[in-house]
């Protein structure tokens, strides 16, 4: 255990140490925030400074008034579309837009011509105009008037509450539920792939220098590989521990400082400027409403039991999958022969992460969402991004000893593995020499 413990700490001081994970580990979390600020500062500079955008319109409806905005400067054409066209394609502006005549029921040939691809954002802007004129000439034809249809309007927000086996209620929230669960599940993919990587390409690294040679006088090769192992995988948790707070810290420090909102506030004052006035205090109530619901939310997920099942799936996926990625190293001389070998453990990686976009969030709870998150190699992302959905415990618990299992297993077979091929060079490598060297007895 102690030779192991050296291995440890001979991995981690030689990568924390080096140059390149200083500047990585402190540059990224200064590159993101920085990145955010500056896209924000132009992206508000450019609509703040931007000029209206020139439509040339042909109505042969007769239906529409188009009245200028700030976003739109509207030049009506007379005649034929052919000759609108031609005036069109002389100037400069933004787009062409063609109104046919048409049936008030089903209104469609509504055309637009731009002489580029523009942002759907504008072209949204000019059909939202449109949808509303027409709605307005339905509620004429109907002798509806706006009061009456904004009576009509009736909207259902569920509020959801689980029920446990006990009998006791607290309230959920599926959404965030979900966020969660896709935010975990990423981040632990990306975690065991990368740093998975570098344990190979470092076994390869010592094979090839011949640095190798020298540690297995001294410690065994199964020594060697765990050491190798958790030594990387405490650099990983160093510096994505680190990267996390600094990201958090300073990506709020850079948006308060120069004065910029996220995305989903901009959109929301965006929308709210379009709201009659007296729209705006009920629209503001029941936006209060939601956020307070969405905070009782949040009280009732499991933050801390979250947390710890992310620790133990992020430690016993890593663990098992940079087993495996060690004895791909130390059977190859090169990254390039080692491709034909890492298919086969990304694979069930490349599965779990795609899970995590399609299969938990449809059903959580369904047969290939618990298969998936019950077999080792899938289940460390997959059981992560399920978690949040309130797994039952003893899903949980068959899915952790199972991962155990797992890791005991394939650290057996990558062991006895990297004995034979961390000593071996030059030769060509495929599955049969694998196995060949798999039951080879010490």
């Amino acid at each position: 255990m102690n030779k192991i413990w050296l291995i440890v700490q001979r991995e981690f001081l030689n990568r924390v140490q080096k140059k390149s994970f200083l500047i990585a580990t402190i540059l990224v979390p200064l590159i993101f925030p920085t990145i955010i600020a500056g896209l924000f500062w132009f992206m508000i500079r450019e609509v703040e400074t931007a000029k209206p955008e020139v439509v040339h319109v042909l109505d042969e409806s007769g239906k529409f008034t188009f009245t200028n905005t700030k976003r739109f400067i509207f030049i009506e054409e007379k005649g034929v579309i052919d000759s609108a066209k031609k005036t069109y394609s002389a100037t400069k502006d933004f787009a062409l837009l063609y109104i046919p005549s048409f049936d008030l029921s089903k209104p469609d040939g509504f055309t637009i011509y731009m002489k580029e691809n523009q942002s759907d954002e504008k072209i949204s802007g000019l059909e939202r105009i449109l949808e509303d004129r027409i709605r307005d000439l339905k509620l004429e034809q109907y002798q509806i008037d706006k009061e009456t249809l904004a009576g009509l309007k009736t909207s259902i927000d569920f509020k959801q509450v689980n029920i446990s086996d006990t009998g006791e209620e607290k309230s959920s929230n599926s959404m965030i539920l979900k966020i969660l669960g896709f935010l975990l599940g990423i981040v632990l993919f990306v975690f065991v792939l990368s740093y998975g990587m570098q344990i190979m390409q470092g076994v390869i690294d010592e094979k090839t220098s011949k640095i190798v040679e020298v540690i297995v006088s001294s410690v065994k090769p199964i020594q060697l590989m765990l050491g190798k192992i958790i030594g990387i995988a405490s650099v990983g948790l160093v510096q994505f521990t680190i990267w996390i707070v600094l990201i958090t810290v300073l990506s709020s420090t850079v948006l308060s400082y120069f004065g910029l909102k996220m995305p989903q506030e901009q959109m929301q004052e965006q929308v709210m400027s379009q709201v009659d006035p007296e729209q705006k205090e009920e629209i503001q109530k029941v936006q209060s409403d939601k956020m307070n619901e969405v905070l009782n939310s949040i009280d009732q997920i499991p933050f801390t039991k979250i947390a710890l099942v992310f620790l133990f799936y992020f430690l016993g996926g890593y663990l098992m999958y940079g087993a495996l990625f060690a004895a791909v190293g130390s059977a190859v001389d090169s990254i390039q022969e080692s491709q034909q070998f890492q298919m086969p453990l990304m694979l069930p990686l490349m599965i779990s992460y795609m899970s995590v976009f399609t299969v938990v969030p449809i059903n959580p709870h369904g047969s290939l969402s618990f298969w998936l998150s019950i077999i080792p190699l899938t289940s460390p992302v997959v059981m992560v991004a399920r978690i949040a959905y309130d797994v039952p415990t003893w899903e949980l618990i068959l899915s952790m000893v199972l991962l155990v299992a797992g890791f005991i297993f394939t650290t057996w077979v990558a062991g006895r593995i990297y004995r034979v091929g961390i000593l071996m060079t030059g030769s060509k490598v495929n599955y049969k020499v694998l196995a060949k060297w798999f039951m080879i007895k010490n």
